[in-house]
């Protein structure tokens, strides 16, 4: 009977010891680790939806994509009946080609001009110099009165010549004073005119602005559209972060930069993101919502709020094991470290969010001025330069 007591006594004792243990241990794991960790269930993959809208009206002749489909950045997506842009496009370039021609004329007449003052210049000279000889000759009675007045009469004439001539030449002179063909404003306003109506043209077709999957088309072909009417809109995955809604008691410690440790309910515990905090909410969800909680009213009952704090993910996680926009996630971030900011002194350095579809509408739109020009404006440097000296 002792030995069994004593034996009883030696189980117990070891059984005190190992939970004294194990709670000395969960002690010293909670005073080390465990207080400082936040976690919440409350979290959702968020991300970037790029609406792809019409910038012209149209009827939409084809549909490059659909839902769930992977596109990259400029393939077209949607394509408007070009037949109505495409007529002003030629409107516009016949209408560039006629003033080129119209202003390459200005320059030759200003040239021509310029001649014909001359030309009068020297013709009253010699009326002068015939009028001087003359004088001289009726003073000695050589010629005859009448003659001395047929040669007053012609410098007369010869200054009235100069005068038109000159009041025609400034008179062109002044539309093409100071320019050179490609900047004269006529041609300006002609090739102003073309890289609109190219605009027009070229934005018939709706291209993607970003790589990334096709989500909510709403386009059916035939269907009449137009500038800003929702198409459908393109998901880039690569580019999506978790919004983990915390209660406000737990924010206390948060900082930007704090390392989080994620699990998605799609992969489970198997697969755990790592990121870091990007930033925390400006006010509750409450606070920005359609209708906010009127808290000044009379029948009020205190509910716990919660503010919507954004991780960021590793790229290199996210392209191993993608994640859809609403997916629920479970976050639990490390408040140990105080050595961020909150809310940020400054605005930290985000990814650039942008697209160079566009880019290129321009460059094409200069080029087909470019070609018109040239085609029309052969030989009109020459004219335009010779004119501008004359005026210099």
């Amino acid at each position: 009977m002792k030995t069994d007591a004593a034996r009883r006594k030696r189980w117990i004792g070891i059984l005190v010891a190992g939970f004294a243990t194990i709670g000395i241990a969960y002690g010293i794991y909670w005073l080390t680790d465990l207080r400082y960790l936040e976690t919440t269930d409350d979290a959702y993959v968020a991300g970037n939806v790029v609406r792809v809208t019409p910038q012209v009206s149209g009827t939409v002749v084809s549909i490059g994509a659909d839902d769930t489909q992977l596109v990259h950045e400029g393939e077209p997506l949607v394509t408007l009946d070009p037949s109505d842009a495409k007529v002003a496009l030629e409107q516009s370039e016949a209408q560039l080609g006629k003033a080129v021609r119209e202003v390459r004329g200005l320059y030759a007449t200003a040239t021509q001009l310029e001649a014909l003052v001359e030309a009068q210049r020297i013709a009253l000279a010699k009326a002068e110099a015939d009028l001087a000889r003359r004088e001289r000759l009726s003073a000695t009675g050589a010629i005859s009165a009448e003659e001395r007045q047929h040669a007053r009469d012609a410098m007369v004439a010869a200054k009235a010549a100069l005068a038109e001539a000159q009041h025609h030449a400034t008179a062109v002179r002044a539309r093409v004073d100071r320019t050179s063909l490609r900047d004269h404003p006529e041609v300006r306003a002609a090739a102003a005119r073309v890289r609109d109506a190219y605009l027009m043209y070229a934005r018939t077709v709706v291209a993607a602005p970003v790589s990334g999957l096709v989500a909510k088309r709403a386009v059916q072909v035939g269907q009449r559209v137009g500038p800003g009417a929702p198409l459908m809109a393109v998901v880039p995955l690569e580019q999506v972060w978790v919004d983990a809604n915390f209660k406000e008691s737990q924010l206390a410690r948060m900082r930007i930069g704090q390392a989080a440790e994620v699990v998605a309910d799609v992969y489970g515990d198997s697969v755990v993101y790592h990121g870091r905090i990007a930033g925390l909410g400006a006010g509750t969800g409450s606070a920005f919502a359609v209708l906010p909680a009127q808290n000044a009213t009379g029948n009020w009952i205190k509910i716990v709020q919660r503010v919507p704090v954004r991780i960021a993910l590793d790229p290199r996680e996210l392209r191993a094991h993608p994640l859809q926009i609403g997916l629920s996630m479970n976050v639990s971030v490390d408040t140990a470290d105080l050595n961020g900011v909150s809310p940020p002194a400054e605005r930290p350095a985000l990814p650039a969010y942008q697209t160079h579809v566009f880019d290129d509408l321009d460059r094409a739109a200069d080029q087909r001025v470019e070609r018109i020009i040239a085609e029309n404006g052969a030989g009109a440097t020459r004219v335009a330069s010779a004119a501008r000296g004359r005026v210099m």
